[in-house]
């Protein structure tokens, strides 16, 4: 027959047991929570990777057409060259002076968004 201490002794290694599987679950849902989010991230750095991929190859194209195109009209390839450079040049510029808020500001936003996505759609589902 078991005494009252033998009874709280065994509770309380019961108690001891829950806390330490609770915790070693909500630290492995800690990990995979972030694995989840560290995955999405990358799969949409990926894929916005391609699309860069595939429209700076468009580009190169259409500006080699572009350079043809107007050394023709001008009657000297080279300056057709020039001219595109010279354009690229003054985005590069312009992209330079407002890169804060033409780069910078839209790669951080898409980053936190998708890294908090689960915290915003459940803001708003509380809502």
């Amino acid at each position: 027959m078991k005494t009252k201490i033998e009874d709280k002794a065994t509770a309380i290694e019961n108690l001891f047991e829950k806390a330490e599987n609770y915790t070693k679950t909500s630290v492995e849902l800690i990990k995979l929570s972030a694995i989840e989010k560290i995955s999405e991230a990358i799969s949409v750095l990926v894929s916005h990777i391609a699309i860069i991929v595939l429209v700076a190859f468009f580009l190169f194209f259409i500006n080699i057409g572009i350079s043809l195109w107007i050394g023709k009209l001008i009657g000297e390839y080279y300056i057709g060259f020039l001219i595109v450079s010279f354009v690229y040049l003054l985005l590069g510029l312009l992209i330079y002076k407002y890169k804060k808020k033409t780069i910078e500001n839209p790669i951080n936003e898409l980053m936190i968004n998708t890294l908090l996505k689960n915290k915003i759609e459940e803001n708003e589902k509380e809502r």
